[in-house]
C-alpha cells in the first residue's frame, strides 16, 4: 500500500521538474507557480524512492576503456566569429548530428601574449532550456569576466535543449541529438589542433548539465580529471524519476524521453545514472553542491517564512539536494572523495550557479594543473597613462609584450596597444574581436591610430587603424574597412554616406580581380581596370538578378549618378542599369540596341527610360521603353 501511495504522490510531483533554471519568462505565471508548489510539497514522498534505491544494488555497468578523442567521421571547422578578442564562437560541422554546432570558447588569459603555448580546458553544461544562440554560462553569468584572469580555455556548447548532452536512440523534434559523441569525439580534435587546448579536461553543469557532467566522466573515464554537479538530479533511474524527466522534456522544448534513452525500462537510462555510475568516478576531482530551497539571499521572499517566489526554483531544489545527499553518500562509501557543498539556503537560479563557479574554481585549478591566481602586473609609460584615462578596461591580465614592432598589454576588458608612431590606444569589445581576426598589429589594418569613439550619428562606434578602420553598430555587429573601398567610402561621407555602416568584410569577386563589401544600402565593388564604385538600391537589386560581376553587366564602371525625374543609373563595363520610380530598374546592353537608344537622347529623349531588358522577337531582339522601343534584327537597329 505504501509503495502504491508513493507511486501516485511521485507522478503529480513530477510536473513542476526543471522549469526554473532560466528566468525568462513572466514570474507571474499561475500554472507554472501551481505545478512547482507541487514539486515543492511533494519531494518528501520521492526521498523514500531514493532512499530505497541507495540500499538496492544495481546490476554492474560495463567498464568503460579510456576514451580516444576522435572521430570515424572527422569534424571539421563550418566558420569562426570573434566576438572579442578572446571570445569566439566556432561553428563545427558534427558528423554525428548532421548538422554545424556552435561551441563558444573564452580563451585563456595568456592566449595573446603567449601565442605558442597550450591551455587545459573545462567544459561548462548549460540547464535544460539551453538556448540556440548563447551558452547560459555566459548570458546568465559574470563567467566572461570571471575566466578572463584564469589559464584555461573555457569551451560553452551552444543549443542541446533537453538533451542531457547524450546520444539519443532517436531522433526527435526536429533534432538529431548526439552531444556525448560530438563533445567527446568530434570536439577535442579541433580544440587541440586549431584552438590550442590539451587534452586536460574539466567540466562543470548545473541542473541538467550537472547530471550530465557526472555521466559524463563516468562513461569516459580519463577524459575528464574534474567534474561539478551544481544542483544536478544525480539520479535519473530512482522512483518516478524517469516520468519526471520525461514531463520535464516534455515542458522544455516537446521532447519525447523515449527518444534519448528509450522507454524507462531500458538499460540506457541506467546507463546514464550518476547514481549507478558513481564507481566509474575514482580519480576524477569532484564538486557536488545544491541549496535547500529555502529563500536565501538573492531570492525574492513571498511572505511565507522560507518560501521564495521562485516557486518553481524551491521545489527543484530540494529534489537536487535530495539526490545529491543520496549520491554523495554513495561515493562516501565506495572511498571516493568529494568536495560537497550544501547551500543552508537558496533556489534552483543563476546567481547561486555563479556562487558556486567562484567557489570550486581553486579545486579545479588544483585539477587542472593551473594557478588558481593571477599574476602579479602593473602598467607603466604611456599604456599606463591610457589605462588611467579609461577605467572600463578593468585591471592588467600581462605584462606588457612585444608585437609587430611595438607594445601590447592585456587587461579584463580589452587590449591596449602602443607604437612610437601611433600613440597608445585601447581596442575592445566587438572591434577587437574583428581586429584579433584579421591578424592584429601584424595583419593588414596595423597599429591603431585612435581610441574608439562615438560616430557622429550617435548610432555606432569605430576605431581607425594605420590601414583601415572598424565600424560597429547594434543592428551591422563590426566590420573592417580598409584599402581602395574605404577610401572611396570616406570619400563618400563615411556612415552618413549613401551605403551607411558596412555589413560584411571585404571578400575576394569570385573568378574575377576585384573585391567587393556589403554595406546597409548596397555594396562597394572594386576591380583593378575600373577603380571604387557603389551600386544599390533597386539597381543592386536588378544588378544581382543579373548575376553581379559574375554576369554580362561586369564591374561598375561609376557609382550611381542622378538623371532627370529623380532617375538614377550605373555604368558598367558590359552596359548601363537605369532606374526611375515610374519605371524601374532594367539594364541596357552595350550594342546597337543602346547606340540607338544614345541617339534619341537616352532618357531625356523620345524614348525615355527602359520599361523591359532585352528580349527575343522573331528574327532579333527587342528593348521597350516608356515611349516607344527598338528592335534589333539582322544586326540592324530600329526605332519605333
Amino acid at each position: 500500500m505504501l509503495a502504491s501511495t508513493r507511486r501516485e504522490r511521485v507522478n503529480v510531483m513530477r510536473v513542476g521538474l526543471f522549469k526554473a533554471e532560466r528566468q525568462r519568462s513572466s514570474a507571474g505565471n499561475v500554472r507554472r507557480r501551481t505545478l512547482a508548489s507541487l514539486a515543492a510539497v511533494l519531494v518528501v514522498p520521492v526521498a523514500v524512492g531514493f532512499a530505497q534505491t541507495a540500499t538496492v544494488s544495481a546490476a554492474p555497468v560495463a567498464a568503460q576503456a579510456p576514451v580516444a578523442t576522435q572521430a570515424p567521421g572527422a569534424a571539421t571547422i563550418h566558420h569562426v566569429d570573434w566576438l572579442t578578442d578572446r571570445r569566439v564562437a566556432i561553428w563545427i560541422n558534427s558528423p554525428s548530428m548532421g548538422v554545424p554546432i556552435q561551441v563558444q570558447m573564452l580563451l585563456a588569459r595568456d592566449w595573446n601574449s603567449k601565442p605558442t603555448e597550450k591551455f587545459p580546458s573545462v567544459y561548462m553544461l548549460d540547464g535544460l532550456r539551453a538556448q540556440d544562440n548563447e551558452n547560459g554560462w555566459t548570458l546568465e553569468t559574470d563567467a566572461e569576466s570571471f575566466f578572463a584572469d584564469k589559464n584555461i580555455n573555457v569551451v560553452l556548447p551552444v543549443g542541446g535543449q533537453s538533451s542531457f548532452y547524450s546520444d539519443w536512440v532517436a531522433q526527435d523534434n526536429g533534432q538529431n541529438y548526439q552531444w556525448e559523441t560530438f563533445l567527446t569525439k568530434e570536439l577535442p580534435p579541433i580544440l587541440e589542433s586549431d584552438w590550442r587546448t590539451t587534452q586536460t579536461r574539466g567540466v562543470i553543469g548545473l541542473s541538467m548539465g550537472g547530471t550530465s557532467a557526472m555521466f559524463l566522466a563516468a562513461r569516459n573515464q580519463g577524459f575528464f580529471k574534474f567534474a561539478a554537479s551544481l544542483s544536478g538530479m544525480l539520479t535519473t533511474t530512482a522512483l518516478g524519476m524517469p516520468q519526471a524527466v520525461a514531463y520535464a522534456m516534455s515542458d522544455a522544448g516537446g521532447f519525447d524521453a523515449d527518444a534519448m534513452w528509450g522507454p524507462p525500462t531500458s538499460a540506457a537510462w541506467e546507463e546514464h545514472d550518476p547514481y549507478l555510475l558513481a564507481d566509474k568516478l575514482k580519480g576524477v576531482s569532484l564538486y557536488i553542491s545544491s541549496g535547500s530551497g529555502t529563500t536565501g539571499p538573492y531570492d525574492q521572499p513571498s511572505g511565507i517564512p522560507g518560501v521564495s517566489t521562485n516557486y518553481a526554483g524551491m521545489g527543484l531544489e530540494i529534489l537536487s539536494r535530495l539526490t545529491s545527499q543520496t549520491f554523495a553518500t554513495k561515493l562516501n562509501k565506495l572511498g571516493i572523495p568529494a568536495q560537497v557543498n550544501y547551500r543552508p539556503s537558496g533556489t534552483h537560479s543563476w546567481p547561486y550557479w555563479q556562487f558556486e563557479l567562484h567557489q570550486l574554481w581553486p579545486q579545479l585549478a588544483s585539477a587542472v594543473d593551473v594557478e588558481p591566481d593571477k599574476p602579479v602586473c602593473a602598467t607603466g609609460g604611456s599604456i599606463a597613462g591610457v589605462a588611467g584615462a579609461n577605467p572600463w578596461i578593468g585591471d592588467c591580465l600581462t605584462p606588457e609584450y612585444s608585437l609587430a614592432g611595438g607594445t601590447v598589454q592585456d587587461f579584463r576588458n580589452g587590449r591596449i596597444f602602443a607604437k612610437s608612431d601611433t600613440g597608445a590606444q585601447p581596442v575592445a569589445g566587438a572591434i577587437g574581436g574583428v581586429y584579433q581576426a584579421t591578424g592584429g598589429p601584424g595583419g593588414p589594418l596595423g597599429y591603431p591610430t585612435t581610441p574608439e569613439l562615438a560616430t557622429p550619428d550617435g548610432r555606432g562606434r569605430f576605431n581607425h587603424f594605420e590601414r583601415g578602420s572598424v565600424y560597429w553598430s547594434p543592428q551591422t555587429g563590426a566590420h573592417a574597412v580598409r584599402g581602395a573601398i574605404r577610401d572611396e567610402w570616406a570619400r563618400q561621407g563615411w556612415e552618413a554616406g549613401p551605403l551607411g555602416y558596412p555589413v560584411a568584410e571585404e571578400v575576394p569577386t569570385p573568378g574575377k580581380d576585384g573585391a567587393v563589401q556589403g554595406f546597409e544600402i548596397g555594396a562597394m565593388y572594386f576591380s583593378p581596370a575600373n577603380g571604387t564604385h557603389r551600386v544599390q538600391g533597386m539597381i543592386m537589386g536588378k544588378y544581382a538578378e543579373l548575376g553581379y560581376e559574375g554576369g554580362w553587366l561586369g564591374f561598375p564602371k561609376t557609382s550611381e549618378i542622378a538623371v532627370k525625374d529623380g532617375g538614377r543609373f550605373n555604368q558598367f563595363e558590359g552596359g548601363n542599369i537605369y532606374w526611375s520610380p515610374l519605371s524601374g530598374a532594367w539594364a541596357v546592353e552595350n550594342g546597337p540596341i543602346f547606340d540607338a537608344w544614345k541617339s534619341a537622347g537616352y532618357e531625356g529623349g523620345r524614348l525615355g527610360f527602359p520599361i523591359s531588358d532585352k528580349f527575343a522577337i522573331p528574327g532579333g531582339v527587342q528593348q521597350n521603353f516608356q515611349t516607344g522601343y527598338v528592335t534589333v534584327i539582322d544586326n540592324k537597329a530600329e526605332i519605333h
